[in-house]
């Protein structure tokens, strides 16, 4: 049974830090890009950063670029989100993914991946 855990989620000022971690099991995705998006209460489920499967390209949306960083250790079958700068709007549950359709470069729609975790709520307070 696959499964993709995040944790990492928490409260945090504006202008703090957190770093999300997602760890799969049940199989491993190390040929596959990985990515994050965030669901705000009454919003749409959104794009937020997507890791090619070795790591060495990276794509983000707009209001992520310059303040997060995804990275992956394809050893522990594990992505991360490191979070800086963080700002209220960033406040969201947030859910790792796995897209099994290699083929295109980024992917960014969240009907492109297969695999979801249950999610980890990040709260930024003012």
């Amino acid at each position: 049974q696959v499964q993709l855990v995040e944790s990492g989620g928490g409260l945090v000022q504006v202008g703090g830090s957190l770093r999300l971690s997602c760890a799969a099991s049940g199989r491993t995705f190390s040929s596959y890009p990985m990515g994050w998006f965030r669901q705000a209460p009454g919003k749409e489920r959104e794009f937020v950063a997507v890791i090619s499967w070795d790591g060495t390209s990276s794509y983000y949306t707009e209001s992520a670029k310059g303040r997060f960083t995804i990275s992956r250790d394809n050893a522990k079958n594990t992505v991360y989100l490191q979070m800086n700068s963080l700002k209220p709007e960033d406040t969201a549950v947030y859910y790792c993914a796995v897209t099994m359709d290699y083929t295109g470069w980024p992917r960014t729609r969240h009907y492109e991946y297969d695999y979801w975790g249950q999610g980890t709520q990040v709260t930024v307070s003012s």
